[in-house]
C-alpha cells in the first residue's frame, strides 16, 4: 500500500571527516538514536525508517526495535539512499533526516511536513540565517542563496554571498532536512556517478539544479547542529546539557 509519506534518516558508518559518526555516543546515547528520537515526537513509529549499508548501524536498530531498511555500499549520497528506499516503499515524498542531525528541531521537521503536504510534488530544503562569522567562512558548512520567490539559485561550502573585500554582510545555511517527491528521486537516481558541481562541493542538492529541477528553500531554526566534526560533537553535548 502506498504512503503519503515516510521519514529516511540515511546513516552512513564511514563518514570521512568523522568515522563510526552515526554510533557515537552523545551523553551515552547513540547519534542516530538521538535524531530517532527527535523525528518520533513528530510522527508514528512506522512512519520512520534508518536506512543504512552498514550491520553494525543495522544490529543496533534490531536491538532497539527500530525499522531499518539495509541499502548499498554504491551509495553515493544520503538522496541515493533515499532513492533505493523508494523502490521499496513507496510513498508521494520522503522527509529525509539527516543521521547526524541529533538536535533536529521538532518544529522545522513539522513545518516541512506541513509544507510537503501541500506542495508535495517539490523538492523542499530548509534554511537560517548565519550569525556568527566563523560558520560563514567554514568549508564544512553549506551556504545557499536564493531567488525572491524561494527557489534554490546556488549551494556552496565556500563563502556566498561575498563582495570584493571578503567582507562577511549576509548569508544563510542550509538547514540538513529535506522533502523529495517521488519522481525526483527517480530522475536523481538515474546519475550513477556525481554531477560535476555536486562533485566539487561535495552538495548533493546541487544535482538537482544541474539536471533543471527546482529546490524550493523554506526559513527554519537556527537550533540545529549538524555533526561533521569533533567540534561540532562538543557543540551539542553544551546544548543539550543547557536544556535539561
Amino acid at each position: 500500500m502506498k504512503k503519503k509519506y515516510i521519514i529516511v534518516i540515511p546513516a552512513r558508518y564511514n563518514s570521512s571527516r568523522l568515522p563510526g559518526k552515526p554510533l557515537i555516543k552523545i551523553l551515552g546515547v547513540p547519534m542516530i538514536i538521538r535524531t530517532y528520537n527527535q523525528c518520533r515526537k513528530v510522527v508514528a513509529k512506522d512512519k520512520i525508517f534508518i536506512a543504512t549499508d552498514d550491520k553494525r548501524i543495522q544490529k543496533l536498530c534490531k536491538i532497539n526495535n527500530l525499522n531499518c531498511i539495509l541499502t548499498s555500499k554504491n551509495c553515493l549520497t544520503g538522496t541515493d539512499r533515499i532513492s533505493e528506499v523508494s523502490k521499496k516503499i513507496k510513498a508521494d515524498f520522503y522527509i529525509n533526516i539527516q543521521g547526524d542531525e541529533p538536535i533536529c528541531d521538532v518544529g522545522d521537521i513539522k513545518k516541512l511536513i506541513k509544507t510537503a503536504k501541500r506542495y508535495p510534488n517539490r523538492i523542499i530544503n530548509g534554511y537560517t540565517k548565519i550569525i556568527d562569522k566563523k560558520l560563514f567562512f567554514s568549508k564544512h558548512i553549506p551556504k545557499v542563496v536564493f531567488r525572491k520567490d524561494g527557489r534554490l539559485l546556488y549551494q556552496s561550502r565556500s563563502p556566498i554571498p561575498i563582495n570584493k573585500k571578503g567582507n562577511f554582510l549576509h548569508a544563510w545555511r542550509q538547514v540538513c532536512i529535506y522533502s523529495l517527491p517521488y519522481k525526483a528521486l527517480k530522475i536523481f537516481s538515474k546519475h550513477k556517478k556525481k554531477t560535476i558541481l555536486e562533485n566539487i562541493e561535495d552538495c548533493e542538492l546541487i544535482r538537482f539544479l544541474e539536471l533543471g529541477l527546482d529546490v524550493h528553500m523554506i526559513k527554519m531554526s537556527n537550533n540545529s547542529i549538524s555533526v561533521d566534526t569533533k567540534k561540532n560533537l562538543i557543540e551539542v553535548i553544551k546544548k543539550i546539557k543547557r536544556r535539561v
